[in-house]
């Protein structure tokens, strides 16, 4: 009797595109499906695992965590650790596959989906799961603008004027790469967007996916779950038929790109108020080039750690749980994402723009 192959769901999408929030959106909607998530996290503090395990799940539980439900993989993207850490995972997934009724994937925002995706072409992973969809999801307002997308001139430009870099692809490729595997786009954030805004992204969304897949607005991610899950679209049969920039991989399962573009740094320190953490971040963001900003910061006489996240110039922040009784409680601790980042530089730039930024009450 052929068993039931297990549905995997693999989001993808640029830095701070929502990715995470959408994820904390399936899983509080999961209406008691039994789901199994994978957290690829760019950067030495685990973020997204982290907002991730504060969403009410079950997957905190210290005494727990040899069972729990969520894999972090660290040091890079999926595809790029796809034997060495990804196969591992999916044969601890494939033990526990009675108690499994799907799997959600969140790729780094750096990552190319289709070497994963071909992954589950592997013998032993095809045959114990399919992936339902690869959705994608794009940020909205960072489209519109090119930042992201269709005409990042000033990043491209650094990247080709630096000599210590090489076989770096420019972002509207990998954009176009990830748009080009999906199977749903979502284009997020469409509050912060009027209707011109979002036919442009529509406009620049189109021609790099297949005819039949759907581009669906949303804010925050939020959409009805039966939108996301159960799409039945078996990718990794026709992956192989998808374009991209980058080449299939080789044999070991690797595809032939880099992403030294990019790197990652954290920065900490003592936060007096939620609006003197936004402007010391806003002010490292003024002056480096970062793409996205990640973190917690600890307030005074807040039982619950403040989560604030920041793309580009924007930035936003929400108490997402308490603080446990064995976590740091007066140090503050930044995620940066960006280029040519430089982590002594900008500890004593944040530490600089703290001593600088009146507390407002």
């Amino acid at each position: 009797m052929q068993t039931r192959k297990i549905p995997v769901t693999v989001v993808t999408g640029f830095l701070g595109s929502g990715k995470t929030t959408l994820m904390r959106h399936i899983l509080s909607n999961a209406q008691g499906k039994r789901i199994a998530v994978i957290v690829n996290e760019f950067g030495e503090l685990g973020i997204d695992g982290e907002i991730l395990k504060g969403c009410g799940i079950g997957c905190d539980d210290e005494a727990e965590s040899k069972d729990r439900n969520l894999y972090e993989l660290a040091n890079g993207c999926l595809c790029c650790t796809v034997q060495e850490e990804f196969y591992p995972v999916m044969e601890q997934l494939l033990e526990r596959r009675e108690s499994i009724d799907h799997v959600l994937i969140e790729t780094s925002g750096l990552a190319l989906p289709k070497p994963l995706v071909q992954a589950f072409n592997w013998p032993s992973i095809r045959n114990a799961f399919t992936v339902d969809a690869v959705v994608t999801v794009v940020d909205g307002p960072a489209a519109a603008s090119g930042q992201f997308a269709a005409n990042p001139v000033a990043v491209d430009a650094q990247r080709k004027a630096d000599p210590n870099l090489d076989h770096e692809s420019p972002l509207h490729e990998l954009f176009e790469d990830q748009l080009s595997c999906t199977d749903l786009v979502i284009v997020n954030k469409t509050d912060l967007m009027d209707d011109a805004a979002l036919h442009k992204v529509e406009a620049l969304v189109h021609p790099e996916i297949p005819p039949e897949v759907k581009i669906v607005p949303a804010q925050m991610g939020r959409l009805d779950v039966h939108t996301l899950l159960g799409l039945e679209s078996a990718s990794e049969e026709t992956i192989h038929l998808r374009h991209d920039h980058h080449g299939s991989p080789d044999d070991e399962g690797h595809a032939d790109h880099h992403h030294d573009e990019f790197n990652s740094v954290v920065v900490h320190g003592k936060v007096e108020s939620r609006e003197q953490a936004i402007a010391a971040l806003h002010a490292l963001v003024e002056d480096h080039t970062i793409y996205r900003v990640k973190g917690f910061a600890a307030l005074p006489g807040a039982a619950m750690r403040l989560v604030v996240q920041g793309v580009g110039r924007r930035f936003d922040s929400y108490f997402d749980r308490r603080w446990e009784a064995h976590e740091a409680k007066t140090q503050s601790r930044f995620v940066l994402i960006g280029k040519d980042l430089d982590r002594d530089t900008l500890q004593r730039a944040f530490d600089g723009a703290l001593a600088g930024t009146p507390v407002q009450a």
